[in-house]
């Protein structure tokens, strides 16, 4: 046990078999494209008046402003308003319910905003029946995942609304269950680090949907336009990815004495996570700014907005950060060469209780990703989650400004800690 807290001696023993468990548990999920729907039709808890979004829960005054920006888009997006200046009013009256996307079985990149009517990518747990749920990826540019909004991104989501998610769906109805788990492993082996990398693994998706796609009985400029949206965005898997992790977690939650994280998130306002042994409680510190990053000819520190996004679920269960030693490319975002990439995923390893051998890393002699962070390792050994991230624009609506790495707060996990201690009557 940490020496943060006295423990009784039978308790460390109790805790190693919970995360053992908890581990296990993680790593017989096998998640899979199942199909696409409606997010009213499926998401749990979802009203035509929810709005769904990224981190811990947080009241509209404290949200970020691209948070705020993004939540406003989907607003009339929905179209409940025709302008901002509405949107703002439906909220102040408490006409629009704001929840985190982690309450209803979801995660949402950046922003992670999902409302009603915008369609959802199922995908499903073949070991446990559970189903996660996100959007598709928006893409780069004016976008609400990055916080802005206006008549571009509008016409873009009511595309993919209209257009493009009924293609997918029957795309997905033709291919049957995609395995999120098979098309990462061989991303992995090809240069993704599974986060801010998903070239490979967006291609290998690509690859897979390409002869359903184009024998649809539609026509072949709408196919064309489809295939165009995806192959154009390199980060198109990611969401799918995200699913994958959470139902990952999920199933690593809610055991007993077990001290494994269960997902990490932020707001652009608040970090948060869970923990197995703890219920839905989250632990929250300030959001942090990325320390080693690139920004946009243009940009700098002085213009980002704090860390923000569910996509930090990716690390929760071992992939991005944890893995940037698959990464060659992502070298640049680690503060020196790819020797100092290799040495973040080492020191993850101080800090997790297994690896993952289904995503062996060629670097490390196929080593597996280190996985399941231990909240007692973090607060005895101060070392910090690393995440790979993306830095949107504080107050702008410029949307994406730059790329790098994001350090998880001491705090959430020393709170976290304690919280364990009390909850299993120790003293601090």
């Amino acid at each position: 046990m940490s020496a943060a807290i006295k423990t009784k001696p039978d308790l460390p023993d109790r805790i190693d078999a919970a995360n053992a468990y908890a581990i296990e548990m993680l790593f017989s999920v096998d998640p899979v494209l199942e199909g696409v729907q409606r997010a009213l039709d499926v998401i749990p808890g979802m009203t035509p008046s929810t709005i769904l979004h990224a981190g811990p829960p947080i009241s509209w005054g404290r949200m970020c402003d691209p948070m705020k920006r993004a939540v406003r888009g989907a607003i009339i997006f929905e179209g409940l308003v025709k302008n901002p200046s509405e949107a703002e009013r439906m909220i102040l009256e408490n006409r629009i319910i704001l929840s985190p996307n982690h309450h209803h079985d979801c995660v949402g990149p950046m922003t992670g905003i999902i409302s009603a009517s915008m369609p959802v990518v199922v995908t499903k747990d073949l070991t446990t029946e559970r189903r996660a749920y996100s959007t598709f990826n928006e893409g780069g540019g004016q976008v609400l995942w990055f916080g802005s909004f206006g008549d571009e991104t509008l016409q873009r989501l009511r595309w993919i609304r209209d257009k493009f998610a009924p293609v997918m769906k029957k795309v997905l109805e033709r291919t049957g269950p995609i395995s999120v788990w098979n098309i990462l492993s061989q991303g992995i082996q090809m240069g993704d680090e599974c986060h801010n990398r998903h070239g490979a693994s967006t291609s290998i998706f690509l690859k897979n949907i390409t002869e359903p796609l184009f024998s649809l009985n539609i026509s072949h400029s709408s196919a064309t336009a489809v295939y165009r949206f995806m192959s154009a965005n390199s980060h198109f898997f990611l969401n799918f990815t995200m699913t994958g992790c959470k139902l990952a977690a999920d199933a690593a939650h809610d055991i007993p004495d077990s001290t494994l994280v269960t997902a990490m998130s932020r707001n652009g306002t608040t970090f948060g996570i869970r923990v197995s042994g703890l219920g839905n409680s989250w632990f929250v510190a300030k959001s942090p700014y990325l320390e080693d990053a690139l920004y946009n000819l243009g940009y700098g520190p002085k213009d980002a907005a704090p860390d923000i996004g569910d996509s930090s679920i990716i690390e929760t269960t071992g992939l991005g950060g944890f893995a940037i030693a698959a990464a060659p490319s992502m070298a640049s975002f680690a503060g020196g060469g790819f020797s100092d990439a290799v040495e973040i995923t080492k020191s993850m390893n101080v800090i997790t209780t297994s690896r993952n051998t289904r995503f062996a890393i060629p670097s490390l002699d196929f080593q597996g990703t280190p996985t399941g962070i231990d909240i007692r390792k973090v607060v005895d050994t101060a070392i910090l989650p690393s995440i790979n991230s993306a830095i949107v624009h504080k107050s702008s609506g410029a949307g994406q400004i730059g790329a790098g790495i994001a350090k998880a707060p001491y705090e959430c996990f020393e709170k976290a800690l304690l919280a364990f201690g009390k909850r299993h009557g120790l003293a601090a």
